[in-house]
């Protein structure tokens, strides 16, 4: 089956989400105090965390690793079990599920984020990349790419 154009939209979007978090959270795991990425921990004053270290965690697990294990899903449609255990559509592959699942994440990680920070730039890229992310997940020519029949 010939992949659709949305297909590839959606591997540059994991790619571009997921590396930018394991950057960005990995660079906050180094440095808690947000010094290695110019940001400073006064905007963390609404937040329940006086350094970034567990929102690094958070940002480099689920918002980074967790878009790129699901491009390598999208990309190769490898059969793990325990993947599977974790897709709540049993006639889809588990990345298509987790490609909706890196939508909502990020979607609600960046809503988090504006009401307990201060707005960056930033925010607003990432909130639009997991929009569209959902959106191309959800058309049916990728849609259609990855149905499976219930017995798998």
């Amino acid at each position: 089956m010939e992949r659709p154009f949305s297909l590839y939209l959606l591997f540059v979007l994991h790619l571009f989400l997921g590396i930018g978090a394991v950057y960005g959270g990995g660079m906050l795991l180094i440095k808690p105090d947000g010094s290695g990425l110019g940001m400073d921990t006064e905007w963390l004053s609404h937040s329940p965390f006086n350094t970034y270290l567990i929102p690094a965690f958070i940002l480099f697990t689920l918002i980074g690793l967790f878009p790129l294990l699901t491009f390598v899903g999208l990309l190769t449609k490898p059969d793990w079990k325990w993947a599977n255990t974790l897709n709540l559509y049993a006639n889809r592959h588990w990345a298509w599920t987790f490609s909706l699942y890196s939508g909502i994440i990020v979607i609600t990680w960046i809503t988090v984020q504006l009401i307990m920070t201060q707005y960056f730039w930033l925010q607003s890229i990432m909130i639009f990349t997991g929009l569209f992310i959902i959106i191309f997940t959800l058309t049916p020519a990728v849609m259609k790419n990855f149905e499976t029949s219930i017995t798998e």
